[in-house]
């Protein structure tokens, strides 16, 4: 099972449903002359901008202007021809941010090349490679033939323009007919590498729309369907078998059900959920790394077909689907309910693919547009997405590198260039000095402390967008632990030979002083009753901050409180990136990086050592991080009080930031380059650097061993947060398997205390 699909956020415009083509199956085309005029044009435009809608999506007909009166009204309205007037259109959507992808039929070179220039994608589905279907549900469409169909595909990857094409199925073409016209797309996109996706979209009859607007009537459907959650066909469907509860995606989305007709039950015959699971497991051989497609408002099956390998359900138009009036598209909230049944993101994406957003696939001012309006979605490529304050200086690495491993302080410029950095051989420099610093700083033993982590309750009042764990008060899915329920998990964590709690939660609006301190002296008389002890590593900066608010005492005063309700340090969390500008950006409640500075450093002056953290992979740029480095590396220089540095890596499938600003995780190769870049970062100042395998995997956790980490956390137990914001990691890890890591990284393990001492050692076993 995947862990995230992908729509974009779309509005249609059918510019012109005029169509020289006569295809049996479609009853979106007229051979009357139909064509928006300008001032319809800009009113559409607007409202998508009103809507926050992403993408322009344009749909035409096959070269409207034969029509002689439309012909006339292009020349009217000042064009030359119909292409002309889409590249107008296109420039007033860019004007208000909206990104073009058009689907304009069979075009020539020079149509492509103005189209460009003002589309962020284009598509064309290549149908069917059959020609034999050209005399009968293509017969009159000469530009439904294959090879047309295919030099238009071939001539866009030449020009490089991201496309997007598919096969339609079930318009009675034979199953090997199918195969191969995927084969086809596959032979195109090795040769030109620009099928961003493959749409594999099944028929379903329609019927004809004479004197109605389809557009009028997709409309009217998709606002019905996603004010009430249920279709005007479902409602018209009631007491039928319709299925599922009000609001839910599924077969209570009742479809017109209208006969197949004759030419579209020969072939194959009428389209089955094994012929499509047979498509896209055959696409995804084919085509690795396209995406693959399929519409989940033409059949009831898409939750199955995601279990299957689709990976993006298109764009789910807030206008409906023009080609399939009757047909709505599910909301983005009723898709995201499904599919978290599953325990799959639903998640946003441009109409260009990340992949495709640079110079080489897309023109100079759709880029300025992208990066005005989404530059959240263009994938970091090591020198970030903004524009840096001074230029990212490569010729520095070397000389920081060396610097690093050497103890001394980096300048932000250095800093900057290794976040930055992507030559395998400077980053393999990279990995070797953090190693050795390790290997200086902490020896060859790999820690673990086993622990339990509690979130007494996921309320908060903040709103962060990297989290997927914070809930209103009155949310369906907040939770509220009571005393006994504390107690027992505290049991459980004695039993399991826990040495330390660690306690966090969100910011609770009716938590007092008080209650923080009682959770505090009930969890130390539990341990104590049991004949234990436990250490307290509880309550992060935010959380200390908000009692300070809430009670009007100092930090000093309100660490003294804790301390003697038996707080035993504090978890350097809410750090996330210690810039400013980066936590306005995703968490403008958070308390900012001064604040934070003084709550740990409050801390330290009373006798409590704490961690620092960073959450990286998400919008910060490598400047940035390199500002937090400097902040922790003095803080530390400063207090002496910061007993180990644990690098996040950003969850982002069940988060804001995820869900509808483009963030994708991080992968491993990044993950662990910046780790060796903050062991560098920190020289001498912090021996003790943690993998955090809930976050990158035990794994990737294990091969960190090599890039400057010499810990690997704790047991947990269990695990809210990461787990809450989608991480498919697990929650909780027997000493055994940590043991294991370690030896095989062909190190010796020891459990040891929050505080760094040695409980117990696991020498590496002989044979190793």
């Amino acid at each position: 099972m995947r862990r995230r699909v992908t729509f974009s956020r779309n509005l249609t415009l059918s510019l012109s449903r005029t169509c020289r083509c006569y295809c049996k199956y479609c009853a979106f085309a007229t051979h009357r002359a139909h064509l928006y005029a300008p001032g319809e044009v800009v009113g559409i435009l607007d409202g998508a901008a009103r809507r926050n809608v992403k993408e322009l999506l344009v749909l035409t007909g096959e070269r409207p202007e034969v029509d002689p009166e439309v012909s006339r009204r292009l020349a009217g309205y000042g064009h030359e021809d119909f292409t002309a007037y889409v590249v107008w259109t296109c420039e007033r959507a860019l004007e208000r941010g909206l990104l073009p992808h058009t689907n304009l039929g069979v075009l020539e070179r020079s149509d492509l090349e103005r189209l460009r220039e003002v589309t962020a994608s284009q598509g064309l589905m290549l149908e069917s490679i059959s020609e034999r279907l050209m005399e009968t549900v293509h017969a009159g469409s000469p530009t439904k033939h294959p090879a047309r169909r295919l030099h238009t595909i071939r001539t866009a990857g030449e020009l490089k323009i991201p496309f997007t094409s598919g096969i339609l199925v079930g318009i009675g073409e034979t199953e090997e007919e199918r195969m191969a016209s995927l084969e086809a797309l596959a032979q195109l996109h090795a040769e030109h590498g620009h099928l961003q996706e493959v749409i594999l979209q099944n028929f379903v009859p329609h019927q004809r729309y004479y004197d109605q607007e389809p557009a009028e009537i997709a409309d009217a459907a998709a606002r019905d369907y996603w004010r009430t959650g249920v279709s005007e066909q479902a409602r018209e469907g009631e007491g039928k078998g319709a299925g599922l509860q009000a609001g839910e995606v599924g077969p209570a989305v009742r479809r017109p059900q209208l006969p197949l007709p004759a030419w579209a039950l020969e072939g194959a015959g009428a389209v089955t959920i094994a012929d499509m699971k047979r498509l896209i497991a055959e696409t995804s051989r084919l085509m690795p790394g396209v995406g693959i497609q399929v519409p989940p408002n033409l059949a009831d099956w898409w939750p199955e077909l995601v279990a299957a390998g689709a990976t993006d359900l298109g764009g789910l138009s807030a206008n409906g689907d023009h080609i399939s009036p009757e047909h709505p598209f599910p909301s983005p909230h009723q898709v995201r309910k499904r599919l978290q049944r599953d325990g799959v993101a639903l998640t946003e994406r441009l109409c260009v693919y990340a992949d495709y957003i640079d110079q080489e696939w897309v023109a100079q001012g759709v880029l300025d547009t992208i990066k005005a309006r989404y530059w959240s979605f263009i994938p970091r490529r090591g020198s970030g997405r903004t524009d840096p304050p001074t230029p990212i200086r490569r010729d520095l690495v070397a000389g920081a590198v060396a610097r690093a491993q050497a103890g001394t302080a980096l300048t932000p410029e250095e800093l900057t260039a290794l976040f930055a950095e992507t030559r395998p051989e400077a980053i393999e420099d990279m990995r070797q000095a953090a190693d050795a610093l390790r290997a200086e700083l902490a020896g060859e033993l790999v820690t673990f402390v086993v622990n339990r982590n509690i979130n007494i309750s996921n309320v908060c009042t903040v709103g962060c967008a990297f989290c997927g764990f914070g809930q209103g008060k009155r949310s369906p899915d907040a939770y509220e632990h009571d005393e006994r329920e504390f107690v027992t998990r505290i049991h459980d964590a004695l039993e399991f030979g826990a040495s330390e709690l660690c306690i966090q939660s969100g910011i609770h609006p009716d938590w007092s002083l008080e209650d923080y301190l009682g959770w505090l002296r009930l969890a130390k008389r539990t341990a104590s009753e049991a004949g234990a002890e436990l250490h307290l590593h509880a309550y992060s900066p935010m959380e200390i901050a908000h009692m300070c608010d809430i009670s009007a005492l100092a930090p000093a005063e309100v660490f003294a409180r804790l301390r003697e309700a038996g707080l035993g340090s504090t978890p350097g969390t809410a750090a996330e990136v210690l810039h400013d500008g980066v936590r306005e950006r995703i968490s403008p409640n958070k308390l900012p990086v001064a604040r934070w500075v003084e709550i740990i450093r409050a801390s330290h002056a009373a006798g409590l050592r704490s961690t620092a953290t960073v959450m990286f992979g998400h919008i910060e740029e490598p400047w940035e991080l390199a500002e937090h480095m400097r902040v922790v590396r003095e803080l530390q220089e400063e207090t002496g009080g910061i007993t180990e540095f644990v690098p996040l890596s950003f969850i982002p499938f069940q988060t804001l930031l995820g869900r509808t600003h483009g963030v994708q995780e991080i992968s491993r190769e990044e993950n662990l380059k910046h780790t060796a870049a903050f062991r560098l970062a920190l020289g001498r100042t912090i021996a003790n650097v943690q993998a955090s395998w809930v976050k990158m995997g035990l794994d990737a956790a294990t091969e960190s061993l090599r890039w400057g980490v010499n810990d690997l956390g704790g047991t947990l137990m269990e695990e809210s947060i990461s787990r809450l914001a989608g991480s498919y990691h697990g929650t909780r890890l027997e000493p055994e398997e940590l043991v294991a890591a370690a030896h095989r990284a062909r190190r010796p393990a020891a459990e040891r205390t929050t505080l760094y001492e040695i409980r117990r050692s696991y020498e590496l076993p002989v044979a190793a």
